[in-house]
């Protein structure tokens, strides 16, 4: 099982206590440094108080648990206005929703198209740019996320 699923299955029953919802859990390398990030949502936004209040109730049962071998840093964070969308009840939960969708490769000189969340099946992400509808493929997508003017 991934890091991220033991973390998810333990950590979310937390989350849920405190008033939140685990919008998704990373596992990360930066610059050399390891990092095991929680980000979390609720209604109204979150503060710095939930992240700190989860922080300090997870942080023990990571230790207890012990997923993680190597040293790494733990963070909890709110999702965010433009968070990304991952999984099928992301796309689900935000359709009419405006959203940035990143391209490997450029599509017509462009890499990035920003449009209203109008269909997803599949991996295959539809948007409403502009007049028409636009579909990419799962194949081309590197990332779709929220946004915000």
């Amino acid at each position: 099982m991934k890091i991220t699923d033991q973390v998810r299955a333990f950590a979310e029953p937390v989350v849920l206590e405190h008033g939140c919802t685990l919008w998704d859990v990373e596992y990360v390398r930066e610059g050399g440094d390891w990092f095991l990030r929680l980000y979390i949502d609720k209604d109204g936004g979150v503060n710095i108080t939930d992240c700190e209040a989860i922080s300090r109730a997870v942080d023990p049962i990571l230790d207890e648990k012990d997923p993680i071998a190597e040293s790494y840093h733990f963070e909890v964070c709110s999702a965010g206005l433009e968070r990304p969308l991952k999984r099928p009840s992301d796309f689900e939960q935000f359709l009419g929703a405006q959203v940035l969708v990143k391209l490997y490769r450029p599509r017509g000189g462009a890499k990035e198209f920003i449009g209203t969340l109008a269909a997803y099946h599949d991996g295959d992400v539809t948007i409403q740019h502009g007049e028409e509808a636009v579909t990419f493929e799962k194949t081309e997508v590197a990332l779709v996320r929220l946004y915000v003017q």
